[in-house]
């Protein structure tokens, strides 16, 4: 399609994909490269087709890709067709189900599997099993079946998903009102210093890295996120830690420890990919480069989940194990700590 007809049709005749507001500190920026910072897994040369086929629109007009952006810009992706992340296909993939009955079911997410589908991700979802799986499930407020709360793609562990729009409503209240249970295991850079305590501070997205989230101290912008730790097990360079979520923010443990300096082990999104304690010898760089290999994502696993049956009131709690690669990787370090001791 042209970029002259597609000029024709209104906002009204299309789907948005995407929308972003520039933040009061954006420098000005070409729309093509503003996006980039923006869209996961997007591509120059597509933002750049997107422009040329008039499907950018910034404060409701259509712009070029050489556009501008300034602070406080309203920009939108705007498309013919729905996003796809719409489009849900039943797919026979394997889950591992921790328990079930008629409200509700628990389920262990491996690392490396998406929870929902979204822009790069439209396969392999934890709903796309989901749905081929259980006839019927309820939507959440975002047109997710099933879905009551979430983990990231490369965290794993439990999950509750509802059955039945009473189980929805009853577990949905519970995550809101911050009385359910959910405790993670992580492993993270540093000794930290304390064996306990709790870690305060707003979380928002990043304004120059959409793609990360950070902490607002001063509580100008973001939502209240409240993280309670204690220390498992002191590894020297690293630390096993038990993280308690009061809130439910995204990437909330992930943010909270890289605010109080203790990036998680191998987490590539938040620099937790690289050194960042230890020694300069080179026989430590490979022991490092060895545990990255045995451990290829952020070292975060949903270990314990509890909550209120929605139908019995009864208090339940499910608890997981830590996955292989999470084991491997901290025996790894515990046996590197007492040779260095």
């Amino acid at each position: 399609m042209s970029g002259t007809e597609n000029s024709e049709l209104s906002q009204d005749d299309l789907f948005e994909h995407f929308k972003f507001i520039a933040s009061k500190g954006q420098e000005p920026l070409r729309v093509d490269k503003f996006l980039m910072n923006f869209i996961e897994n997007a591509t120059r040369s597509k933002i750049q087709k997107a422009a040329k086929d008039g499907n950018i629109w910034v404060n409701d007009a259509t712009v070029k890709q050489n556009y501008k952006v300034k602070a406080g810009d309203e920009v939108k992706v705007l498309f013919e067709h729905p996003p796809y992340e719409f489009l849900l296909v039943p797919e026979d993939i394997p889950l591992d189900i921790v328990y079930e009955d008629d409200a509700f079911l628990v389920v262990n997410k491996p690392a490396g599997m998406v929870v929902h589908p979204g822009h790069g991700n439209y396969s392999g979802t934890l709903i796309n099993a989901l749905t081929f799986h259980f006839e019927n499930l309820p939507n959440n407020s975002s047109n997710r079946p099933g879905l009551v709360h979430r983990i990231d793609k490369d965290t794993s562990g439990l999950l509750v998903v509802a059955k039945t729009e009473a189980a929805m409503t009853h577990l949905a209240k519970q995550f809101f009102e911050k009385t359910s249970e959910r405790e993670y295991v992580a492993l993270v850079w540093g000794n930290i210093e304390n064996d306990s305590g709790t870690i305060e501070g707003n979380i928002a997205r990043h304004p120059k890295n959409r793609l990360q989230m950070t902490v607002f101290p001063d509580g100008d912008e973001g939502k209240e996120a409240v993280t309670h730790y204690k220390i498992l097990e002191r590894l020297g360079y690293v630390t096993l830690v038990s993280c308690k979520l009061e809130t439910g923010r995204t990437h909330q443990i992930r943010v909270h420890m890289k605010y109080i300096g203790h990036t998680l082990f191998n987490d590539e999104r938040y620099g937790g990919d690289k050194i960042l304690k230890g020694t300069t010898f080179t026989k430590y760089k490979q022991f490092v480069d060895n545990a990255f290999k045995v451990l290829p994502r952020q070292a975060l696993h949903a270990k314990t989940l509890g909550f209120e049956h929605p139908t019995t009131k009864e208090f339940m709690r499910f608890n997981s194990e830590l996955p292989q690669d999470m084991v491997n990787c901290i025996e790894k370090w515990r046996n590197y700590s007492k040779q260095a001791t």
